[in-house]
């Protein structure tokens, strides 16, 4: 193997990598059916509905505001 050097270490801690968001918490009462495929979509992708839906909100908001 030789003989072994150590590295230091330049990873960012898991801190860093765990982006998160700001968020508040809101109450909202959504369709059944909205919900519903909200649901199956992120059970086929593996993630949380609520994700998506943020991520949905998101998207629209950043778009309206570059009109």
């Amino acid at each position: 193997m030789g003989k072994v050097k150590v590295v230091e270490d330049f990873l960012p801690s898991p801190e860093e990598l765990a982006l998160k968001d700001e968020t508040v918490k809101v109450t909202i009462a959504l369709s059944k059916t909205s919900i519903d495929f909200f649901k199956n979509e992120a059970r086929k992708h593996n993630t949380q509905y609520q994700k998506m839906i943020r991520r949905l909100l998101d998207e629209y908001a950043s778009h309206q505001s570059n009109c």
